[in-house]
């Protein structure tokens, strides 16, 4: 798996960097500070520190995004390929949650990797009055198993779809989402569904040269009958 991911990597910048070499490149890094972490409705880790790094060039992008709470225990490090055009985005991402003081990154065995690998499809509606976006995200492979009625391991297939639908309300963006899970996996034992977000963002203006996005976040999980409020800042 280790092979393929780099592979890919390789021949789709190489492709995309010669078709084209007079485009420039775009390279952005950034951070957010939340206080707390929650992601498609499951509560994942306290106060965190989450840094961004994002390569983009015609269309296609390479970004590293990580996750560790303040306490040093919860760590995360994700990489994603992404290929975006008209609308439609595709993405193939590694996943690694596995802690503060797990060092086998390498491990990739089905069976012994902490990895998870997931696909990505998405569409954002071609609509200025309704700019709706759907997505659809399976892990198909890595550490994302269940057992079977044989009690054997197996892969889970574990499914997550949103859809996502951002307005404005005066100066403060808003984006309400709502994600279930289509069947039995790492969100849920049966189709349920597991978030229900409203989020608001806007820029405090520090001074008259410099302001700080900040965003606040309502999750609602009705599969757990969980609820979280997250505070975040944007650097």
């Amino acid at each position: 798996m280790k092979k393929i991911i780099v592979t890919i990597v390789v021949i789709v910048f190489t492709l995309g960097i010669k078709a084209q070499e007079k485009s420039d490149l775009d390279f952005s890094v950034g951070a957010d500070l939340v206080s707390s972490y929650v992601w498609r409705g499951q509560f994942q880790t306290g106060a965190a520190i989450q840094p961004a790094l994002a390569l983009n060039v015609a269309g296609f992008s390479l970004s590293a995004w990580g996750s560790v709470d303040v306490l040093g225990i919860g760590k995360e490090v994700d990489f994603t390929l992404g290929y975006e055009i008209s609308g439609i985005s595709l993405a193939l991402t590694d996943y690694w949650w596995a802690g503060e003081g797990v060092y086998k990154y390498f491990t990739y065995d089905s069976n012994k990797t902490d990895h998870l690998f997931e696909m990505t499809a998405g569409y954002t509606l071609p609509l200025e009055s309704f700019p709706l976006s759907l997505s659809w995200n399976t892990f198909f492979s890595g550490a994302d198993k269940k057992l079977d009625n044989a009690g054997k391991k197996v892969q889970a297939y574990s499914t997550y779809i949103e859809a996502t639908y951002p307005f404005f309300i005066k100066n403060i963006a808003l984006d309400a989402a709502i994600g279930l899970t289509p069947w039995e996996g790492g969100y849920s034992a049966k189709t349920e569904v597991v978030n229900i977000s409203l989020k608001a963002s806007k820029e405090i203006k520090l001074t008259d040269s410099f302001s700080l996005p900040a965003f606040g976040q309502i999750i609602l999980n009705p599969n757990r009958e969980g609820i979280y409020f997250v505070f975040g800042l944007s650097l």
